[in-house]
Formats: structure tokens, C-alpha cells, sequence
């Protein structure tokens, strides 16, 4: 049986890992905060240059998701680059901030990898969240990942936009997700779900120290890919995320009794069932189809490969 050759990768030298882009999910929070003391910064094959950062230290201050605006919906390529007001949201300015510091977005100067700490409040386990179904080096750092954790549930969730219609935090570097876990209220810390949060982190800090070193390896994993959304103010469906959604089956249940039933064409996975932070935007849950992805085996490029992947890089910025 023919083999077919690793794809060749850059080297993933600079990488951020950031918590606190909703300043009360907590346990990216407080996670940061502890690697970010002292006695946690010894060098652990890792990155060459990794950034632990608070994303909104103002809404972390005040244990709320935001100040002003969602954070996280401020990394579109027209927010980042278009005029703002002295008057604008804080969240604009601290977001220009950070696409200087992890930035500039889409450029040969962006860092190689970011991953964006949540918590939900909705029963998804641990997700991958990203913009791609064909980033290999996030596809396998979450393969890793489900090896690694067997007993905890996880799902790669693939939100279908375009690089310049990409908003979350994540999106700035080279490579990035966000890593989303949960049942968690907000506000609050529960030690599981920080303790898987933690496992994780660390495990992707492991793959990344494999990668660089040469290591390769193949993997197939799911991917739901993100489809549509619905308003609605009760819940039969809670805490079911990711089981299968069919037609004619309960759904909602009205504040009179009521009950509501999924009128969609085709079966669908619900998650984010009652996440409480979409209350606002009138989501009461996201609904996606499954699919299988077969992801190539990686490898790290040679420094003549590097050479000339930077080269090719730049003739793109430039035109």
C-alpha cells in the first residue's frame, strides 16, 4: 500500500495562549494567572516563545463578559482596521491592542498558534472551536488531545467563515482555536472542568514540543460543522448537547406547557443548549451537521523548506 508523504509544516516557535476574553468564565482566568507565576515559567519543551496573557483584564476586573461590547466578535479584518472614535467601545481599542501584540492578522508576523480559553455554561464538554476544517496542526493538537483525555468528551466544532469574516480572538494568529469547556456557571470555578482545562493546555504544549522536534503522526477526527441557530425560551432538550436532533421530536417547552417540536428538514446536533451569555442575542441553541475528516500526517519543515515558505509568504503580503 502506497504511503502517501507528510504535508510539511512551518515550525510553531511563537504561541499564545490567552484567557479572559469574557472576563467571567473563569477558569481560563485563573489558569493564566497561575502560569503565569513564577514558579510555573520553567522551561518545559514547549514553544520557543509562548504568551500567556488576561485577554480583557477590565471585564476580568469586574467578573463580567464584557465592558462595553463582546470581545470577542471584535476581530473581523473591518474592526481591526477601520476608524474608531475616541468614544468607541473599550473593547475596539483593547482589541487593536491585541492584534498588535499577537498580530497583525493574516501577516508573516502573526504568532504561529493561539488558543483562547471559554467556559460554557451548556453540557459540551471540552470543544476545539475554529474557522477551518483543514488546519492540520489544530485538527491534530485536538486528536492528541481526545488520545490523551479518553474519558473526557470532545467534539471539533467548525464554524463555516471566511478568513476576513473571522471574529473571535483566535483568529489572529497563524493557527488558532478556542478551547471551550463546560458545564461551568459563569462567575464561578468548578475544579473539574478546571482541571480539564488545565490537562488540556498542557497536552497541547506537549504536541507542539513533539511537532517541532520532528514527530509526525495520522488521525481522523469529527467534525459538527456549525449551521444555524434558534430562539426559543424553554428547554426539553437541556443538557443533551451534541446528541442527534430528528424531526418531530421535542424540543422546547413554553412557559403555558406546551410543548414545541423540532420542525427542521433533516437531523442536526444541538449544542450550546441554554448557554445563559446568548440570552441577550436571542440563541437558545446552534444546531450542526457531523462529518469525518481524514487529516494527513504532518511533519516540521527543514530550515531550507522554512526559508522558502517565508519567502512565499511575503510575495503574497506584498501583492
Amino acid at each position: 500500500m502506497q504511503v502517501d508523504e507528510p504535508v510539511r509544516l512551518p515550525r510553531l516557535s511563537r504561541a499564545a495562549v490567552c484567557g479572559g476574553t469574557h472576563g467571567n468564565e473563569l477558569s481560563g482566568v485563573y489558569l493564566v494567572r497561575e502560569m503565569l507565576k513564577p514558579e510555573n515559567r520553567k522551561e518545559d519543551g514547549g514553544p520557543a516563545s509562548l504568551l500567556m496573557l488576561l485577554s480583557n483584564p477590565r471585564a476580568v476586573q469586574q467578573c463580567t463578559r464584557y465592558v462595553d461590547t463582546d470581545l470577542n466578535r471584535c476581530f473581523t479584518h473591518a474592526t481591526l482596521n477601520g476608524p474608531a472614535s475616541e468614544g468607541a467601545p473599550y473593547e475596539i481599542f483593547r482589541a487593536r491592542e491585541l492584534n498588535n501584540l499577537l498580530g497583525p492578522k493574516g501577516s508573516r508576523a502573526a504568532v504561529d498558534l493561539i488558543c483562547d480559553l471559554h467556559n460554557t455554561t451548556a453540557n459540551m464538554g471540552l470543544c476545539f472551536i475554529a474557522y477551518s476544517d483543514c488546519d492540520w496542526v489544530c485538527l491534530h493538537i485536538f486528536r492528541h488531545l481526545q488520545k490523551q483525555m479518553p474519558d473526557t468528551p470532545m467534539r471539533f466544532i467548525h464554524f463555516d467563515v471566511s478568513t476576513k469574516e473571522s471574529y473571535s480572538l483566535d483568529s489572529i494568529g497563524k493557527h488558532g482555536f478556542a478551547m471551550e469547556i463546560g458545564p461551568q456557571p459563569h462567575g464561578c470555578i468548578k475544579s473539574n472542568i478546571y482541571t480539564a482545562m488545565r490537562e488540556g493546555v498542557q497536552h497541547m504544549r506537549d504536541w507542539v514540543s513533539c511537532f517541532n522536534s520532528g514527530e509526525s503522526n495520522v488521525s481522523m477526527a469529527q467534525l459538527p460543522r456549525h449551521n444555524q441557530m434558534t430562539d426559543y425560551p424553554c428547554f426539553l432538550s437541556q443538557d443533551r448537547d451534541f446528541c442527534l436532533l430528528r424531526p418531530g421530536e421535542p424540543l422546547f417547552q413554553t412557559f403555558s406547557g406546551e410543548t414545541v417540536k423540532y420542525q427542521g428538514a433533516e437531523a442536526l446536533y444541538a449544542f450550546f443548549i441554554n448557554e445563559c451569555a446568548y440570552y441577550k442575542k436571542g440563541i437558545a441553541l446552534s444546531l450542526a451537521r457531523k462529518r469525518r475528516v481524514s487529516v494527513p500526517s504532518i511533519r516540521v519543515q527543514t530550515d531550507e523548506e522554512e526559508r522558502a515558505s517565508e519567502q512565499s509568504f511575503a510575495s503574497e503580503e506584498e501583492e
